[in-house]
């Protein structure tokens, strides 16, 4: 008897109860396509019959989304291709707290309507007591748009040639700025800008000055550039923008500006990013003097920026909770990454690989503190284990993540300075499934 004519029907494959349960959690759609590839591959003869159920388990998506949870094992803190921060389990359990109906712009005391995002807005303003008000979009581009929109719209915006950054992806800061109908006006050279040259451009026409702290580049040599401090002294409100999240100075970052630094130094508002060194979830904050606050909170455009009930609950959790993963990753011991990469190097080789430990590199990345060297420990192994470690058919049935490394002098690096401890029974799994293939 021709073998496809006992492949299960679908109906009595889902009737299986692991199947059943998955239904409420994924949804019928999802569940049903995996007992489809799983009778596909019986009817290929990958498999027998009487394993379509069991195949079509270990198909079962870990979540109704199709993004995948990785490890990263790149050295990149803050990698924007992976997600950039990892949110913290406090900013996890914010969100699923705020899932729901919520009182986000409700005042249960009163029964009337309340500030939107009054509590995440609170503790804000709390991390950066140089700050008169404050206020959050969904993204530190989103917060520059409506800077330019609000105060320079038809007027001009005076910024550096040397500050003229890419934001990433292709996205330029001068296209960003003059899609508001701001116009940009440019100052000095890429390598050297004085205060005199603002002030020689500074005019009726005005909107504000733009200070960008160039977070994803570096020059060095004959460089001079102005600092907030003089700008400020010339009477025209300076907007800057340092990018990176860092709302207080952190000493394995001296170069790196923060928020309340620059707003100490003269700045009218500061901008940034959450995701990135504050290690919270997406989002654009603009801090600074009240009246310019509240002039962009009440635009127009600030109705089509403004975050979710959950990214306000994630930000909250973030500034309020214990210390987030990016922060315990960038002050994690060098001397305790290596201790860590001696023992999962050793239990790798146990088990046939060559597998050893090396002294490693890391960054923090996502345009924060570039030319800033972390100091880190990783496993080395053979190159050829990139490509299924990353996507090989371990990962299909959800034992192990996916392992995303660098590849570096001809082997694959495993650094362990954006993986946690907890995570290394994990990591060392999916290392031995892979090659093993």
């Amino acid at each position: 008897m021709d073998g496809r004519r006992l492949v299960p029907r679908t109906d009595r494959v889902l009737a299986d109860p692991r199947l059943a349960a998955a239904i409420p959690r994924l949804g019928r759609d999802r569940v049903k396509a995996a007992v489809t590839r799983a009778q596909q591959q019986a009817r290929s003869g990958q498999i027998g019959p009487e394993a379509v159920a069991d195949a079509a388990v270990a198909g079962l998506p870990r979540a109704a989304t199709s993004l995948t949870p990785v490890l990263n094992a790149t050295g990149v803190l803050v990698h924007t291709n992976l997600g950039r921060a990892p949110l913290s389990a406090a900013a996890v359990e914010a969100m699923a707290a705020a899932a729901g109906y919520t009182d986000l712009e409700f005042d249960l005391a009163s029964g009337a309507r309340g500030r939107r995002g009054r509590g995440a807005l609170a503790v804000l303003a709390a991390a950066v007591p140089t700050a008169q008000a404050v206020h959050v979009v969904n993204n530190n581009a989103a917060a520059l748009v409506l800077a330019a929109t609000a105060l320079a719209a038809g007027r001009e915006i005076v910024v550096s040639r040397g500050e003229m950054i890419e934001i990433g992806d292709g996205f330029r800061l001068p296209g960003l700025l003059e899609s508001t109908g701001a116009r940009i006006r440019e100052v000095g050279t890429t390598n050297r800008t004085t205060r005199a040259d603002y002030a020689q451009a500074c005019g009726p026409q005005t909107g504000f000055l733009l200070k960008v702290h160039p977070s994803n580049f570096r020059i060095e040599g004959f460089t001079t550039q102005a600092s907030v401090t003089e700008l400020a002294s010339l009477g025209v409100p300076v907007v800057a923008d340092i990018g990176s999240g860092l709302l207080q100075r952190h000493p394995l970052l001296p170069d790196e500006p923060d928020a309340g630094s620059w707003l100490a130094a003269g700045a009218a508002l500061v901008t940034a990013s959450s995701d990135k060194l504050l290690g919270g979830p997406q989002a654009g904050l603009l801090l600074g003097r009240a009246d310019l606050v509240g002039q962009l909170a009440r635009h127009p455009l600030a109705r089509a920026l403004r975050v979710d009930k959950v990214t306000l609950a994630a930000l909250e959790a973030s500034l309020s909770g214990p210390p987030v993963p990016l922060v315990a990753a960038l002050e994690a011991s060098p001397d305790v990454l290596a201790g860590r990469a001696r023992q999962l190097a050793g239990r790798l080789a146990a088990a046939g690989l060559d597998a050893h430990p090396v002294p490693s590199q890391a960054a923090v990345g996502g345009g924060g503190a570039p030319g800033v060297p972390l100091p880190s420990a990783a496993v080395s192994l053979p190159a050829r284990l990139a490509v299924p470690l990353r996507s090989g058919p371990p990962h299909g049935g959800g034992q192990f993540p996916p392992v995303v490394g660098r590849t570096e002098g001809g082997r694959l690096l495993l650094d362990l300075r954006a993986i946690r401890a907890d995570e290394d029974d994990l990591l060392a799994g999916a290392v031995i499934a892979a090659a093993r293939g």
